[in-house]
């Protein structure tokens, strides 16, 4: 094997050789289109989600404000539960554009970036030999279009949080060990660069989700060498000048977080050690106590493994149709390794190993649905290399796709459309301006799961998303029969752009959809009606936890209180002596009521509050909008 180069001999027909680029401009235009429609056009809207989205920007905006880039605090009180890096990269987008919403998310745009283009080039290096001699980054383009526009890449970054940083920074590792094994086994060329950069997007890995990201690493690599036995090449990695690398990236934080959060005494009876800090708490309980499912608090659900699997294949679609088949080449190529190229093996083994222990981790520890976005570059990369080996015509393969796509793809996405077609002709016409929780039906039981609210959905509900019904049922139909008959035709290049944009076209659906469902999901309007009106002096309240109005701390710039809400994130740095007097009860709620402060109170039981606290001081409703209502005393 050697280092794939950008430019290869490829023979003419005059029987010269031409020199033919690994890379194409189109193909990097084509993708950072994509990249622009699907990730700047959506960063704009909505506004921050209550929950982890606007948790997490908010921490990186009191890491601005405090010049404390160590400790995270939300709401003026310690967090322990992740690393620092998804925080810092929000603050210093925030430090450079301004405390805005959309350059807090901005990052994340730009991860996705980075991942198409990772996947790209890891593309071109495994799939050139079975892409068209013409077109060699077939193979790459194929792959990076698929993590583009697959349903889980996009639905997980309209959100922020750190796993698509995973997908990124394993797919980046693999590259970096695959070049790095090569190198020492034709010994032409040194390994120490690709080795160092393993090890830095390693401990980027460890500052983006904790030990995980030494775990799938490490573990790829150590069971890669084993399964080719090549176990005894592992001194010739340079695992000194690694370790050394790794850990003046990773170490710095975790010695300072442990510094400044020591141990300190904490309450009997509530499960906790007599003494714990910031170690306690993060390299304990939030790694190896969550992996067994006894995390203190349980603050989280857990995705059947059956459902976390299929999950798995609706992230990948609509790309998903064809990775059985692929799956299929790349356990023929690993049973018959004398009948493989040596690429054609390496591809095989790295990606449904890469794959595998993923998924087999997730299987065996807690887990939630989106777990698995790590191993969705490999899926991608196991599909784009099938459609690329379809636009050669030699072989059965373009057969193949064109029988997957017929009785998988076809059919679902004709259901698709008859569905959404279905309800956008049938739903009624809400009344204009209606609040769109008064058309849905609280479904609490499944609010731990990331897609929890879609279960809230009626169908008067679906009348406001005609508009996007109409958008995803038309594009389905390009999906389906419209790429399908492109495919039958031996337009194999152009079926598959069509896959590709009609899948934008439903993602852009999707959003605008998410853009209407917003009420329910966030309260940036709330606080901005707040804002306009709060003087000096005056409270901001919150009925319940944090996370069921975090937007409002964020949008306001204000450190709210919360009424019976000492729990799940906050409770455990609420231990600490720095910790603001920011917990209330309903007895002290009764008092502020009836005291001299002004106080807005986030609520989603207006008539019962308003019962209770009317005959104390008089009760106005500021704004009302998801089911969320602010009343006020003055």
């Amino acid at each position: 094997m050697t280092t794939a180069p950008l430019i290869t001999q490829q023979s003419a027909p005059s029987g010269t050789t031409t020199p033919v680029r690994r890379w194409s401009l189109r193909s990097a235009a084509i993708l950072t289109l994509a990249w622009l429609v699907l990730q700047i056009g959506g960063l704009f809207t909505p506004g921050l989600l209550d929950d982890v989205d606007s948790i997490y920007i908010e921490i990186a905006r009191e890491m601005l404000r405090r010049h404390d880039y160590v400790t995270p605090y939300v709401n003026g009180i310690r967090f322990f539960d992740k690393p620092p890096l998804m925080y810092w990269m929000a603050a210093g987008s925030m430090h450079v554009f301004g405390i805005h919403d959309w350059a807090a998310r901005l990052p994340l745009a730009l991860s996705v970036l980075v991942l198409i283009f990772a996947v790209y080039a890891l593309g071109i290096r495994l799939f050139s030999e079975v892409s068209p001699a013409a077109h060699p980054d077939r193979g790459g383009f194929y792959s990076a279009l698929a993590v583009a526009t697959s349903i889980g890449p996009y639905l997980y970054t309209r959100f922020y949080i750190p796993d698509i940083l995973l997908a990124l920074w394993m797919t980046l590792g693999v590259h970096c060990f695959l070049i790095a094994l090569e190198r020492i086994r034709e010994r032409q060329q040194s390994a120490l660069l690709p080795c160092l950069g393993f090890a830095s997007v390693m401990a980027l890995n460890v500052l983006t989700k904790g030990l995980i990201g030494v775990i799938f690493p490490v573990g790829f690599a150590v069971l890669y060498l084993a399964l080719t036995r090549q176990l005894r090449l592992l001194s010739q990695f340079h695992l000194l000048l690694s370790a050394a690398v790794f850990s003046v990236i990773a170490a710095p934080w975790h010695i300072l977080a442990a510094l400044r959060t020591p141990a300190i005494a904490l309450p009997p009876g509530l499960g906790l050690p007599a003494r714990g800090g910031w170690a306690w708490f993060y390299l304990y309980n939030e790694h190896f106590a969550r992996f067994l499912g006894k995390r203190i608090p349980h603050d989280y659900g857990l995705t059947p493994v059956w459902l976390f699997w299929t999950y798995l294949v609706i992230w990948v679609m609509p790309w998903a149709t064809f990775i059985p088949e692929a799956i299929i080449k790349h356990v023929y190529h690993l049973r018959s390794r004398s009948l493989a190229t040596a690429r054609e093996y390496e591809a095989a083994l790295s990606l449904v190993l890469w794959t595998a222990l993923v998924v087999i981790f997730f299987s065996i520890s807690s887990r939630q649905e989106y777990y698995s976005l790590p191993a969705i570059p490999a899926l991608a990369l196991i599909a784009g290399g099938l459609l690329a080996r379809a636009d050669v015509w030699l072989g059965d393969t373009r057969r193949i796709c064109l029988r997957w796509h017929l009785w998988f793809l076809v059919p679902i996405a004709g259901a698709i459309t008859s569905v959404c077609g279905y309800f956008a002709v049938t739903a009624p016409h809400p009344t204009p301006g209606v609040d769109i929780s008064k058309l849905l039906e609280n479904n609490p039981s499944f609010y731990n799961l990331s897609l929890g609210h879609l279960f809230d959905l009626t169908g008067a509900a679906l009348g406001l998303f005609r508009g996007p019904l109409i958008a995803v049922a038309l594009s389905m139909l390009g999906v389906g029969f419209g790429s399908y008959l492109l495919r039958r035709r031996g337009f194999t290049y152009v079926a598959n752009l069509t896959l590709a944009s009609s899948m934008i076209v439903t993602l852009l659906a999707a959003h605008t959809g998410l853009v209407r469902f917003y009420p329910t999901l966030g309260s940036k309007q709330l606080a901005l009606d707040i804002r306009q009106v709060m003087g000096p002096g005056d409270l901001i309240l919150l009925d319940g936890e944090l996370t069921s109005g975090s937007t409002l701390v964020f949008y306001t710039e204000q450190q709210i209180h919360v009424v019976d809400g000492r729990v799940n994130g906050l409770w455990y740095g609420s231990f600490w002596p720095d910790a603001p007097h920011i917990f209330e009860t309903n007895s002290t709620l009764r008092q502020l009521w009836s005291g001299p402060h002004r106080i807005f109170l986030l609520t989603y039981e207006p008539k019962e509050r308003e019962s209770e606290l009317v005959t104390l001081a008089p009760v106005h409703v500021l704004a009302s909008s998801g089911g969320k209502t602010i009343l006020t005393n003055r």
